[in-house]
């Protein structure tokens, strides 16, 4: 029986099946690489508070605490200011956390393709699992900066290879990406918040959490189902990949139209894109990279200009747990966003970028006047913004995915991510004058 079953056997359900297992297989694997990926940027931003009330024993009669990570209070601030600053804003931290990522981003496309794909993830899982570590032993602010910036340098040129990457994979990936960045978002702020409000020290947390960089090796070298010719261990200038090859192979039904009039544009060049090409391309990406970095200025500012400075003292929360919160719902925001081009896609993405703008001058003002009631509309307002935030980058991406050519396509997404780091320094930067005039108060 068993014979007569594999030779009455439908080789073309067979095929079916298989390539549908395929899919699965790349979009879980794209899904687990966005989580990884983020975890370690979302979970120093959510411990930012934390980082830097970690100070350095001005006295040697005042018994210095143990060796290790956030040794704090529990967030119950003595600072006389009404709002219960830190000598440092915690844009201190964006900055470690952005810096050497838009700086990575800045450049690598122009780079990148010299380095093998295996080669790339490799030290993304390196640093990050540095970053962990650093942070989780550290005794000073800087000493935890600096795993700050290992993060970063994990999380920059994790996200430029894995856009990038997705040219080879189904059209379903980047929506694995997409959702699983999001995710990041949530695992990271949520998990951070429950374990040190579970009273686990922040050093413990922070080892558990080498289990992400693990996860993401395993996700890339196991979970992944690469083309043939694929350029694992070589430059992708070695690979003699067709552009068939490389563009995405299965379409949904809704984009068909969309295909026709911009996808079937053929590109008639071929070779690698010289210097002259790339500028050319990065003119015609601004107006992606505009609107993102837009509306990642306005999110980033709220989050770590504004959010420390709205604390609620008849909360049952201490200052360091609702800022932990504000976090994390923030981030839940950007998941279910992110998510949602499985089944909605937005093409006004300046629309986007203008009412996070108009996010940014309310909180100003309730910063300022200090109008708002309690902590829970702030809670509201926060989601609201991480969906604004998190629709923007997924829906960018994606009208770049199907804009470009073959042959500039990996280029593009890479080079566009640039638009989100530059935001976010900018927000970093403008936080700081504005948090020392608002303690100053």
């Amino acid at each position: 029986m068993d014979h007569t079953d594999s030779v009455n056997a439908d080789p073309a359900t067979d095929t079916h099946t298989e390539d549908r297992f395929q899919r699965f297989r790349n979009q879980s694997g794209f899904w687990w690489l966005g989580l990884c990926n983020n975890f370690a940027y979302v979970v120093m931003l959510s411990a930012a508070h934390d980082i830097l009330e970690q100070q350095e024993p001005h006295n040697a009669t005042v018994p210095t605490p143990a060796p290790g990570l956030l040794q704090s209070d529990g967030g119950n601030s003595t600072n006389s200011s009404s709002y219960g600053c830190n000598p440092v804003s915690t844009a201190a931290v964006l900055l470690a956390d952005i810096i050497p990522t838009f700086l990575i981003k800045l450049t690598a496309p122009f780079y990148i393709h010299k380095v093998p794909y295996g080669v790339r993830v490799l030290v993304c899982v390196a640093t990050a699992a540095v970053s962990f570590l650093v942070v989780s032993f550290s005794s000073t602010v800087w000493m935890s900066i600096l795993g700050v910036i290992f993060a970063s340098v994990s999380s920059g040129l994790g996200e430029l290879s894995f856009l990038s990457l997705t040219v080879y994979f189904s059209n379903n990936v980047l929506s694995g990406w997409g959702s699983g960045t999001g995710g990041a978002g949530v695992a990271g702020a949520f998990l951070y918040s429950a374990l040190t409000q579970a009273h686990l020290s922040p050093r413990n947390t922070l080892l558990i959490m080498l289990l992400v960089p693990a996860v993401m090796m395993i996700s890339y070298f196991v979970l992944l189902v690469f083309p043939p010719s694929f350029p694992q261990w070589r430059p992708r200038e070695a690979c003699h990949c067709s552009s068939q090859e490389r563009q995405p192979l299965i379409w949904d039904n809704n984009d068909e139209d969309y295909v026709q009039d911009e996808r079937g544009k053929e590109d008639r060049q071929t070779g690698p894109l010289t210097f002259v090409n790339k500028i050319h391309i990065l003119k015609g990406l601004l107006r992606f990279i505009v609107p993102l970095a837009v509306v990642y200025f306005a999110e980033y500012f709220i989050n770590q200009g504004l959010l420390e400075l709205l604390y609620f003292r008849n909360s049952s929360l201490s200052h360091a747990e609702q800022y932990r919160w504000y976090q994390t719902l923030y981030q839940i925001g950007v998941m279910i966003s992110r998510t949602s081009l499985f089944c909605i896609k937005i093409r006004r993405v300046w629309l986007l970028s203008f009412l996070q703008c108009v996010n940014a001058v309310v909180l100003v003002f309730a910063v300022y006047y200090q109008f708002l009631p309690n902590v829970w509309l702030v809670f509201v307002i926060v989601l609201y913004e991480g969906l604004l935030g998190g629709a923007t980058y997924v829906n960018i991406f994606y009208l770049i995915s199907k804009e470009t050519g073959d042959r500039e396509r990996e280029f593009a997404m890479a080079a566009a991510s640039v638009g989100d780091s530059f935001g976010i320094a900018l927000s970093g930067v403008v936080a700081f004058p504005v948090h020392n005039y608002f303690c100053s108060l």
